[in-house]
């Protein structure tokens, strides 16, 4: 019973420190995990990570990634294919290539480095709709093109880790040899193209016509948690088939439904718990010898993801200002790059000495990049 005294403190100690984050405009995702940090060894010591706090955190991770996937409009990357397929390619080589190489400039181990650039590859869009809304340029063409690269984004960030992970540590649950895992993940991918197209339809279709309670939900997370435990099986991470379920599952005209349900749940009970978790991972005791990897590596962040960005847009026709708003608007990492700091951390692929300082870099990087955007959008539409 005492995880649920746990899971009790958890809850109300994230809800306070959501409703905190929002009332000085930062996004909940910082309060949450600020709450992490308070509870565990870093603040109170209230709170260690257990069996049950890492399966709770690994539901919640998962629904996480299925609601990313439901949220990629795959309509918007037909309609600004070209401008978000720059945008977002050039916005993972370059953080990809230079937190590789701010690694390997602090004697990191070449894995570990490789790493690095992959969490600075991520983009959490969500808190750039904030801004973009707030500002009422959603539906321009620069608003449009950052929701069009996102899901890019989305996308390639997913097959780089899925590949990455499979080459790095070059093992799997599965025990294959790595040729024969490799050729057992591109049949898993094939798969994917499957439910996309004709399997998760059909299921949902088939949902529908059953007379039990919430059978539409139960058989979206079925679906769900089916192929993260398959992707996981073949040495791929359960959150890379819980995001293409969510995509399959968006392709449906129940999408609506199943959102508003799963986010409920989700945010009601396992998501908070995920958040928190790496919060209570994070250690300030080497935190006066490590300012100068964070301040410089957060800096890596930034500039990589603004000028790949900015490249992109101009390659596509934009102007200098709009190219500018458009690479500021993939600056936020937010969610993703924690779920990916949280994989490289399970896989052996972050030792526990820059553990914290990357929590604290995609801190950083989250909270400067909507004052970067604001600042942007407002000098191309100063009227």
């Amino acid at each position: 019973m005492e995880f649920i005294g746990i899971l009790c403190l958890i809850l109300v100690a994230t809800t306070i420190g959501s409703h905190i984050s929002r009332r000085f405009g930062i996004p909940a995702v910082i309060g949450q995990l600020l709450v992490g940090v308070l509870l565990g060894q870093a603040g109170l010591g209230w709170v260690h990570p257990n069996i049950l706090v890492h399966d709770f955190s690994e539901i919640g991770v998962i629904l996480l990634m299925f609601l990313a996937g439901l949220e990629s409009d795959l309509s918007l990357l037909k309609k600004y294919f070209k401008p978000g397929m720059f945008v977002a390619l050039l916005g993972i080589v370059f953080p990809v290539f230079f937190g590789w190489l701010t690694g390997e400039a602090f004697q990191v181990a070449n894995n570990e480095a490789i790493f690095f650039g992959i969490i600075l590859a991520a983009t959490s869009v969500s808190i750039s709709v904030e801004v973009l809304k707030e500002l009422n340029v959603v539906n321009t063409k620069e608003g449009s093109t950052i929701l069009g690269a996102s899901v890019v984004d989305d996308i390639l960030v997913v097959l780089v880790l899925s590949f990455s992970l499979s080459f790095l540590t070059g093992k799997s649950t599965s025990n294959l040899p790595l040729p024969l895992l490799l050729l057992e993940q591109l049949f898993y991918f094939l798969f994917i193209f499957l439910l996309v197209k004709w399997i998760a339809p059909f299921l949902m279709s088939l949902a529908e016509k059953i007379y039990a309670n919430s059978a539409i939900i139960i058989m979206s997370l079925v679906i769900c948690l089916g192929m993260s435990y398959l992707a996981d099986l073949i040495g791929l991470s359960s959150v890379i088939g819980a995001f293409f379920a969510g995509i399959a599952v968006s392709q449906t005209k129940v999408k609506h439904e199943i959102y508003n349900n799963v986010e409920a749940l989700g945010y009601a009970v396992f998501i908070p718990v995920f958040f928190v978790s790496v919060g209570l991972e994070v250690d300030f005791s080497n935190f006066s010898e490590q300012i100068l990897f964070i301040l410089i590596l957060t800096l890596v962040a930034i500039l990589t993801k603004l000028i790949g960005g900015y490249i992109g847009a101009k390659f596509s026709g934009f102007s200098s200002n709009s190219a500018l708003m458009v690479g500021a608007g993939m600056i936020s990492r937010g969610e993703m790059a924690l779920i990916i700091l949280q994989i490289g951390q399970q896989s052996n692929l972050i030792e526990n000495h820059y553990y914290s300082p990357l929590v604290i870099v995609v801190l950083l990087s989250t909270l400067i990049s909507p004052l970067i955007l604001k600042y942007f959008t407002k000098k191309v539409y100063a009227n």
